[in-house]
């Protein structure tokens, strides 16, 4: 992918730190239960995205709106199982993080919960991955600095250890979020799978919230406006203009701009509700921001050494370019296959190639966080265009 960084780029990163970075001031600014925001923010953005996402499956609606195929497919059941144990996790994500946002400071929340790349290494470490001595020393870096920032929330006493563990829960939530959305997004269309999760994220959040006797509605002024400033800005501008940017630099430098978001979110804290920051709290979360940002970097080295890994040395390396040879056209009197035995098998490995698998999520976005750029799978019934 060409990375072409542009005034209309710089500007796109911008706008989704920014609109990315008021998610935990919005939450934390309204007087509702957060639970109920968790709710309201997952059900609006659904309502938004969710027509369009299924645009993208028009004709697939069709057909099934005329009885010629089935919804899913006997395939698609097994990922889906995946996709219901995903929006588990991302409705344990938004009502851990939303609540955090409430019992501790916004930097604390946004930093806590920013170490979701530390959790999923650790995931993947746990599933037999190879982990790099970079990585675990930016794992290290991050459990120092949490530890030394969470330190005075002890001693300080109240809710604020609990605001703290639960962003940290916020985070884990996430990364198994992630880690669940790989096992079903292989077989599962992007609009499928975005609509399953997040209805499933919703009606989950909305039975919490009536188990809980939660009100849904009733709310002030200043709830409104916090949650239609969750809907305009992190969900629908924020993702807008965080695709937009995916397009033109990489997805680990945008993990690495999104690190901002605390630094961010503190100042919109201090300024829309004079919420100060302890200077002693700073050294560890520059610390956070420091492991996370290493965990990032060697990440992207580990996938391209793996890809390394996959090359067989009893195998010569492909061609640069499949060699072209000439073959006589078939005449009316003679129409066969054709067979060469001097053919290269090789010619026909290289022309075919798969782009991995690109995750990229972040807590702003819901069930709609996530891109998914691989190699277009074409139902049997749908001819490949």
């Amino acid at each position: 992918m060409k990375t072409r960084i542009d005034p209309l780029s710089v500007a796109a990163m911008v706008v989704t730190v920014v609109s990315i970075s008021a998610t935990a001031p919005l939450t934390a600014a309204g007087s509702a239960s957060p639970l109920a925001m968790a709710f309201w923010r997952n059900c609006l953005g659904f309502a938004v995205l969710g027509p369009f996402l299924l645009l993208l499956r028009h004709r697939q609606v069709v057909r099934v709106a005329r009885g010629e195929r089935a919804l899913l497919r006997r395939e698609q059941w097994r990922p889906l199982v995946f996709g219901f144990l995903a929006a588990t996790a991302l409705a344990l994500h938004f009502a851990a993080f939303m609540t955090s946002t409430r019992l501790t400071s916004v930097a604390m929340s946004t930093a806590l919960v920013a170490t979701q790349p530390v959790w999923q290494a650790l995931i993947a470490a746990g599933q037999g991955a190879r982990t790099s001595r970079r990585t675990w020393a930016g794992l290290t870096l991050s459990v120092i600095g949490a530890a030394a920032a969470a330190g005075l929330d002890i001693e300080s006493g109240g809710t604020a250890l609990l605001g703290d563990l639960l962003a940290l829960a916020g985070a884990l939530a996430q990364a198994g979020y992630t880690a669940l959305s790989e096992r079903s997004r292989a077989d599962v269309s992007t609009p499928l799978y975005s609509t399953f999760t997040s209805l499933v994220c919703g009606t989950e959040l909305l039975l919490v919230c009536w188990l809980a006797d939660i009100p849904l509605t009733g709310f002030d002024r200043a709830t409104q406006w916090s949650l239609l400033g969750l809907l305009v800005l992190p969900q629908l501008l924020g993702l807008g203009a965080l695709n937009f940017a995916l397009g033109r630099t990489s997805a680990t430098t945008m993990s690495i701009l999104l690190l901002l978001e605390t630094p961010v979110a503190a100042l919109t804290a201090w300024w829309l509700m004079d919420q100060h920051i302890k200077p002693a709290t700073i050294p560890g979360l520059l610390l956070i921001i420091a492991g996370v940002t290493i965990v990032l970097t060697s990440s992207n080295k580990e996938k391209a050494a793996a890809q390394q890994d996959t090359y067989h040395p009893e195998i010569p390396p492909y061609p640069a370019h499949a060699p072209y040879t000439p073959q006589p056209l078939p005449t009316p009197s003679h129409l066969t296959l054709r067979h060469n035995p001097e053919h290269d098998p090789r010619v026909d490995w290289a022309s075919y190639h798969e782009t991995p698998t690109v995750k990229f999520t972040y807590h702003g976005a819901g069930a709609f966080d996530t891109m998914h750029l691989r190699r277009p799978h074409f139902p049997e019934d749908e001819p490949e265009p």
